[in-house]
This record gives C-alpha cells, structure tokens and sequence, in this order.
C-alpha cells in the first residue's frame, strides 16, 4: 500500500528520522518516481561523449538512459529501449553506435536523436498504422537536458526549475573545478572505478559531510599511515591524504558546512591550503593558473578549499582532487557509485597524476580507506532491520544553524546540519509538494 503524504511527513522529524527511510521497498520505488522522477540528475560529462554516435550508458534513478553526441554535435539522453520489443538497444558501458542505431534483436534502426530510421522488410507493414514519423515508433528522450561547463544533467519532469535554479549555492563547486584548468575545461581521463555497496543510497550522502565518523571508522588507515610514515621518516602525498582522517575532534569542529535547498551542500576541506606555497605540485599549478588568469585571480581558484560537495540525487564532485562519486541507487539495499577523476586541460601533467594517487588511494574498490565506509554503511542497513529500535539520531548542534537567503550553515563543523537538509529535502520531494507546485506553475 503506498503511504499518503501525511504518514510520509511524519517519517521526518526536526532532529530525527525513521529507520524506514531505509529500509522500505514502497518508499524506494516512490523516489524512483518522486526524486529521481523529477530532479535534475547528472547523467555524464560531454567528454565522454567527444565525436558523434559516441554514448556513455548509466540511470537515473531505475531507468537506463544512454548520453550520445548526435550528428549535429548536440548532446542527448534517451531511454535505452527499442520501441518495437523494448530490449535495450546498447548494452552497459561506452561505446559508440557511429551513424545510428540499430536494435541487436530486429535491426530497426534510429538516428542519433533517437528518431526512426529504418526497419527491415517495411513491405510486412503495408495495411498498419505503422508510421516511421510517428513518435511511437522512435526512441523516447527524457523529458528535459541541460549542460553546464561540460556536465550533463537530465530530468524526466517537463516542468521544474531550470538546472542553474536547481543546483542553486553548489553550482560554485563545479565552476571551481573548471576554473583549476587555465583554458577553464576539464574532461573525464585515467578510467572509472565502480564500488556496489549493500546500502541504502542516501547513506552515502549523510556520510559525505559527517566529519564525526572520521577519526573512529579509519582509525586503521590512519594508523597505518602513521606507521608506515614513522618507518620511512616522511609523510609523503600517498600516506597524508590517508591521515588526514585521524584529524582531533577540535580540528573537525572548526570546518564550515554549508547546506542549500533541493539538499545540496558542501563541506570545507580538511586539507591545509597554505600548502600551496611549499608543494612543488601546487606551486606548478598556481604558476600555470596565474598566466592564464593573473596571480590574484589564480589565489582566489585554488583557494576555494572544498572536501565534499553534495549535489543531491547525482552526487559528489571534490573539487581539489578532481574527481566526480556518482551515486546511483539499485534498490533499497544497494547502491552503485562510480568514481570519475577529471584532467584539468592545460595544467601541468603532476596535478593529474595527484588527482589519480588521490583516486587509487582514497576512492578505488582496492583501497586501505573506502572500505572501511562500505564496512560501516553496509552494517547501518543490517541494523536498522532489527527491532532494536525505530528512530534515526540526527541532534548533533540541532536549532543553532544559522540561515541565509539560500540555505544554512552550521555553528559548528560536527553538526548533523547537512543530515537534517537533506531530509528536509527528501520530505518535501517525496509529499510531492515541489512538483505539486511547480506542475501548477506550468499549467
């Protein structure tokens, strides 16, 4: 039985939620259709899609679409389907279909718009209402896309904000990420790793700004760092990006969080920004941005000094260390996130390669540090199908955020703040009180 918004509304409290938000298929598949049915959702970067007929595959929400670079150069998302039996026309991964494509059961064939093109022995027709320009018989695209600074999004509503309203205070971070190349272009460059997780999806994103949980869930790669830095008497790149972890709680208390609407938000970065001034890497790096934009603007790009960005529903850019976590859910109990790493065009060969250390040893399936996160999300989801209780705690410095005209920040760096907006989000994506609004601003 699906929930009424009233019995919806009351899953969320002021400092709490109920462990259902979790762990109920019913409230999943309503935000395939409510989230993820109506936000706007990263799809891809256009880099992955450079020539025409190229395609890059992924979901929003529980719907396959492909990416493709049409002939006309224009980037669009359709729903991976053959409208006549409904397999799917490409299979999982990229590629590149070259003029159009064609259906691996019939060879009906479509355009890179998605539009039909052909089918075989059309004489079988004669008499129907077959019709090639009738939309029935062509791909369907999603309902709205929109590119910015090279990264697709896409929603599956006709109405709603436009994708800059939407992305609203976090649209910053992508600029920031642009703006660290000196032509102000970044494409997708060294592979993508791929990490299931046996949890639900907005775990991942409750724990990309949960400074609390650091210093306990890796205290094993922290101490391994430690020690292995001890051993050799430095503490290179490789080993500091893994102690950064093992942080005091005094150290977390004083970051700043920043929350928007629509549950986006960001958290300041944990790494010192005045290392610019003593790494050889960085100091590359400030050098080639400070030809392209001079000295004073090139201080100002790298020293927005932000850890994790949440783009709610699509997922996390980390500006520094360029790189994309993708999260994309699966079902109630499993999540998929695809970690993308950036090339910043034109800068020095070392910051890539940093952004690649930096991917292979924080973010890769392989790595002394992710799975210890996989670890403690996968036991949140076993524990919350117990009866050991119904209510999630989300108090941390609850009532002191301060507000401002677009969001929040916290008084404090270990406040469950961001938690609490991104639920204050979900209740309102999911009573369908947005869409209500918006579907009556567009009629």
């Amino acid at each position: 039985m699906i929930p009424t918004n009233e019995q919806i509304a009351a899953l969320i409290r002021e400092d709490s939620v109920h462990k259902s938000v979790y762990t109920d298929p019913t409230l999943f598949k309503l935000e395939m259709e409510r989230i993820y049915g109506y936000a706007w959702i990263y799809v891809g970067h256009e880099s992955q899609v450079k020539n025409p007929g190229d395609y890059h595959t992924t979901r929003i929400g529980d719907q396959d679409v492909i990416m493709v670079r049409g002939a006309n150069q224009q980037v669009s998302v359709l729903y991976n389907r053959c409208p006549h039996k409904g397999a799917k026309l490409v299979a999982d991964g990229d590629g590149s279909v070259g003029k159009f494509f064609r259906c691996p059961y019939h060879a009906w064939t479509f355009k890179l718009d998605g539009q039909h093109l052909s089918a075989p022995l059309k004489s079988g027709f004669e008499g129907t209402c077959y019709d090639p320009k009738h939309p029935d018989f062509s791909m369907v695209s999603v309902a709205r896309v929109d590119s910015y600074r090279g990264f697709v999004f896409a929603s599956q509503a006709a109405f709603g904000p436009d994708l800059k309203t939407f992305l609203g205070g976090v649209i910053t971070s992508i600029d920031n990420l642009c703006d660290r190349s000196p032509v102000g272009e970044v494409e997708v460059a060294g592979g993508i790793f791929r990490v299931q997780q046996r949890s639900n999806w907005k775990v991942f994103y409750e724990n990309l700004h949960d400074t609390m949980h650091a210093r306990v869930t890796h205290e094993s790669s922290v101490d391994a760092a430690r020690g292995q830095a001890e051993a050799i008497g430095e503490m290179p790149f490789e080993l500091l990006i893994m102690d950064g972890n093992g942080e005091p709680y005094d150290f977390w208390e004083k970051l700043e969080l920043r929350a928007y609407h629509n549950g986006h938000g960001y958290m300041e970065a944990i790494f010192d920004p005045g290392a610019a001034e003593r790494d050889e890497v960085a100091r590359a790096h400030f050098e080639c941005l400070s030809q392209a934009y001079g000295a004073q603007r090139a201080k100002e790009i790298l020293g927005m000094n932000r850890h994790n960005t949440v783009i709610y529903g699509s997922g996390s850019p980390h500006t520094v260390f360029m790189q994309f976590r993708v999260i994309r859910p699966i079902a109630v109990d499993q999540t998929m996130v695809e970690i993308q790493t950036f090339r910043c065009k034109g800068a020095p060969d070392a910051v890539f390669d940093r952004a690649l250390t930096y991917a292979n040893v924080i973010n890769s399936p392989s790595s002394n540090v992710m799975p210890d996160d996989v670890e403690v999300y996968a036991r949140c989801q076993e524990g919350n199908m117990t009866r050991g209780g119904e209510w999630i705690s989300m108090h941390r410095y609850a009532g002191t955020d301060k507000a401002l005209e677009d969001g929040a920040v916290s008084t404090n760096g270990t406040s469950e703040l961001p938690m609490r907006n991104q639920f204050a989000a979900w209740k309102q994506f999911m009573t369908a009180t947005l869409i209500a609004k918006e579907s009556t601003h567009a009629a």
